[in-house]
């Protein structure tokens, strides 16, 4: 049990160091993310009037700014040099039909559990219920999509499940750690809830979430510590985007350590390493 201990800690280490090194290289990816976001918010008030074409079209808005952005997190963690503004040009339209297609297939079960609940006085917490399993079991797609090599959504999804079976507990812990402010506040398990069902209508394949969810942990441990409410805003602002690029880096270097390889091979790795 302290031989497990050990090594998971050592694996949280590698994935810090890993994600430093990254973040020193990526800053231009922080600016990037803000731009998008501004763009992002346009597409929203441009597709609000438009009905079920402006979701259409707000849905192509995000696939192409997520996919942009799970770029940039990709040339992050193996480049060995600075990223750079042409970087960020290149990277539109990675993924782009990755993304596309995960939440097509994910939009046809949830639009019917949606219409099948309405009747049912249970059955807002089924629905929420059943995406909370979806939020779980998919939580990696973003990084099968950008790591693994994959054919088909269903691919995605199957390799998604596997990884969380495995590696659940070294996958989740710093996810709960980092949730923990949030969820012990008076209103912590209804913001959680709320986040966890977006990302599970999309797999975590949501642009808004991924400034949302570091938004709502920064200001759980902002209010954790007695931050006043007018200081609070001022550094939810400052600190939201470098902690969502630092948390998708943190997130891909874990999914990399621990893809293709089992609990005991990470042990038995640690104990080779101490006696070396």
């Amino acid at each position: 049990m302290v031989e497990l201990v050990s090594a998971t800690i050592h694996l949280y280490r590698q994935a810090l160091r890993a994600t430093g090194r990254s973040l020193t290289r990526s800053w231009i990816t922080i600016v990037a993310l803000i731009v998008f976001a501004f763009l992002f918010v346009g597409a929203t008030r441009i597709a609000a009037p438009l009905g079920m074409a402006g979701g259409f079209l707000l849905g192509a808005v995000n696939a192409l700014l997520l996919g942009a952005t799970l770029r940039l997190i990709e040339r992050s963690l193996s480049a060995a040099r600075t990223i750079q503004f042409t970087d960020v040009t290149e990277s539109f339209g990675h993924y782009f039909w990755d993304v596309i297609g995960i939440g097509f297939v994910l939009w046809l079960p949830t639009m019917a559990l949606d219409m099948g609940m309405q009747a049912n006085p249970y059955g807002q917490l089924f629905s929420s219920a059943f995406l909370l399993l979806l939020f779980i079991l998919l939580n990696p797609a973003p990084e099968v999509i950008y790591q693994v090599r994959h054919d088909s959504p269903l691919d995605v999804f199957k390799t998604s499940y596997d990884f969380v079976l495995e590696h659940w507990i070294e996958w989740f812990l710093p996810f709960v750690v980092l949730i923990l402010p949030v969820v012990l506040s008076p209103s912590g398990l209804r913001e959680f809830f709320a986040i966890s069902s977006r990302g599970g209508r999309g797999a975590g394949l949501d642009f808004f979430q991924i400034l949302s969810l570091p938004f709502t942990m920064v200001g759980g441990w902002l209010s954790s510590v007695g931050i006043y409410p007018d200081v609070q805003w001022l550094l939810l602002l400052l600190l939201t985007p470098p902690v969502a690029i630092a948390i998708l880096l943190f997130r891909g270097h874990l999914f990399a350590l621990l893809h293709g390889s089992t609990r005991r091979q990470r042990l038995f790795a640690r104990q080779l390493d101490m006696k070396q």
